[in-house]
């Protein structure tokens, strides 16, 4: 299950996860979690940039997790991008 502060990447582009991000933020969420697994990991780290160059210095980066889980009997590697609205 994913909470309501993630944003799983995967197919679409670029764009529409930034923008994703964008209106989480206008919501009110100030933490949001970009979540991304094996060929996506790269699409996420071009997410986080893309909204550091959008945004500047109202959004920091509150921590990066990466790591691997089991999808059946692969092994597939993840990374979790946290941003967080800068006051």
């Amino acid at each position: 299950m994913v909470e309501p502060n993630t944003v799983v990447i995967g197919r679409k582009s670029v764009s529409n996860y930034v923008l994703a991000v964008i209106v989480m933020f206008n919501q009110g969420i100030d933490e949001v979690e970009l979540k991304a697994r094996g060929e996506a990991i790269n699409k996420a780290v071009e997410v986080y940039n893309a909204l550091r160059d959008r945004l500047g210095d109202s959004i920091e980066l509150a921590g990066v997790e990466i790591g691997s889980e089991y999808s059946g009997t692969r092994r597939v590697s993840y990374i979790r991008i946290k941003i967080r609205r800068a006051f």
